[in-house]
């Protein structure tokens, strides 16, 4: 019964399995944590960015100030109606 087409299974590699497995979880998270962070990057803060820098753009600080004086937002400057 023990002949050449029955194969013994080789016994496993145990010796450094658990460096081996923590090397290679810490590389697929550096990589994933790099894509995180480029994916942030690029489809949250660039056009947050870009709004800001073009709201900012056409934004008149005193038109505001004078709307929010006369709608009687402010103690320190009444408004004149």
């Amino acid at each position: 019964m023990a002949g050449s087409a029955v194969a013994t299974a080789g016994r496993p590699v145990l010796k450094g399995l658990n460096n081996a497995q923590i090397r290679k979880n810490i590389t697929v998270a550096i990589v994933l944590s790099i894509t995180s962070m480029f994916a942030y990057k690029f489809l949250v803060n660039e056009p947050k960015k870009r709004d800001y820098a073009e709201f900012y753009k056409t934004y008149d600080a005193e038109a505001a100030f004078e709307r929010m004086r006369k709608a009687g937002l402010f103690q320190s400057a009444p408004a004149d109606d």
